[in-house]
């Protein structure tokens, strides 16, 4: 039995332990609410500003208070969580940095771009943007990661076979293996190579240990041929130089439902042609658009059309989709096994239309039931994430290869073997 004055001392105890409970239980919920709720959600087609004129289209200037491009504006909902990525950008920005491996004579296959034009300019590009900038360091040391400077394109140009392509690749990495103590830390896992022809997937296939554990940045990343997205980093097809001025604000001037044009070298795209190439809506064809019946004919008809068709050719991916992105003409993927470009960061929802390849039969249904007020907040978001789609020499931020080193960054955390 206890005495009045324990129980008292027992009471008063379990009283300030129930307290300081509720106190902790509110201050939690209280953290919770402040730094996890996300912003109230917006409709995901809503437009953030327009013109009160209606009809018009266009759009006010939006933010732009303070801060480099106007960042209010920069971190918006096209990213999938804009203040994670502001946060990891700015870290990157501070610490990311690259060892460059210096073995291979740039006049062959290594260190320097075949090219920055092109359908493949995007693999040129990389290869010149990382020696400009700030993130290439001098001591592998200090790396976070390690750049395996191997070009397959240069290979292709100087008519080297697929079999010797392999050869080449895998002597080079297994020289670099042995010749430094850094791959073997981590079995591969913090090194990367940049590719964006298939012939550099092709080249790379006959090298397990080095398709499974670095990281593969490629053009073509479909599931079916071993692409790995938690691992792998999906590379933007750019075609530059643009033959024409971006797209944008313009979209009282897109009469045409839907767009494309091309070859017929995959079994989407002759369904797509056969479907509705007679359509009096959709404006497809089945074949390119010759030069001689106009002046950058193809490039214009992106301009007059609000969606443009992007179905898989020879690979899932396609330069048409950053044409569509430049000359604001909404993306329409056709496609079942197809990683989009950043998709781990942006939102493409919010400024592409995502299909299935079995949606061609139904596609100007798809498309005439998207409303007016939809297709201008696509479009509306499509302009918004123009920048982050063009290559630039020397790069700046938030470009196509800050982009690319973003995904570096995110998947820079490795399991050490």
């Amino acid at each position: 039995m206890m005495t009045g004055k324990q129980q008292s001392w027992f009471f008063s105890l379990r009283g300030s332990l129930l307290f300081l409970a509720i106190l902790t239980l509110l201050s939690i919920t209280y953290l919770a609410l402040r730094y996890s709720t996300p912003p109230p959600e917006v409709s995901k087609f809503s437009v953030t500003k327009l013109n009160d004129a209606p009809g018009t289209g266009k759009y006010e200037e939006c933010g732009g208070g303070g801060g480099e491009e106007g960042e209010e504006e920069l971190y918006s909902d096209t990213f999938h969580s804009p203040r994670v990525f502001k946060l990891n950008y700015e870290e990157m920005e501070k610490k990311f940095k690259v060892y460059i491996y210096p073995d291979g004579d740039p006049n062959t296959f290594y260190q320097t771009p075949r090219k920055l034009t092109g359908k493949y300019a995007s693999e040129g590009y990389f290869f010149q943007n990382i020696r400009e900038s700030h993130f290439r360091t001098e001591n592998p040391d200090e790396a976070h990661l390690f750049f395996i400077p191997i070009s397959c394109h240069k290979m292709r140009g100087k008519g080297t076979s697929y079999e010797n392509m392999t050869i080449i690749v895998q002597n080079y990495v297994e020289g670099l293996i042995s010749k430094y103590p850094y791959w073997n830390r981590t079995l591969g896992a913090d090194h990367f190579f940049v590719t964006c022809h298939d012939v550099g997937v092709r080249a790379t296939e006959g090298l397990e240990f080095l398709v499974k554990n670095s990281i593969r940045a490629v053009c073509s990343p479909s599931y079916d041929v071993g692409f790995i997205p938690h691992k792998d980093v999906a590379l933007p097809q750019v075609l530059q130089p643009f033959a024409l001025p971006a797209g944008g604000n313009d979209v009282e001037n897109r009469t045409t439902l839907g767009f494309w044009a091309g070859h017929r070298n995959s079994k989407i795209r002759v369904i797509l042609a056969r479907v509705w190439e007679n359509d009096t809506e959709l404006d497809i064809s089945n074949n390119r658009i010759s030069r001689a019946t106009g002046h950058l004919l193809y490039q214009k008809r992106f301009y007059r059309s609000k969606f443009c068709i992007c179905p898989g050719g020879s690979q899932v991916n396609s330069a048409r989709i950053t044409d569509s992105i430049h000359y604001g003409c909404i993306p329409v993927i056709l496609s079942n096994y197809y990683d989009l470009p950043f998709n781990d960061i942006l939102d493409w929802n919010k400024f592409a239309v995502i299909l299935k390849e079995k949606d061609v039969y139904q596609l100007k249904q798809i498309l005439k039931n998207i409303s007016d007020a939809e297709f201008v907040a696509l479009h509306y978001n499509l302009v918004k994430v123009q920048k982050h789609f063009q290559w630039n020499s020397p790069p700046i931020r938030f470009d196509a290869f800050h982009m690319v080193m973003y995904d570096l960054w995110l998947r820079h955390h490795t399991i050490k073997y």
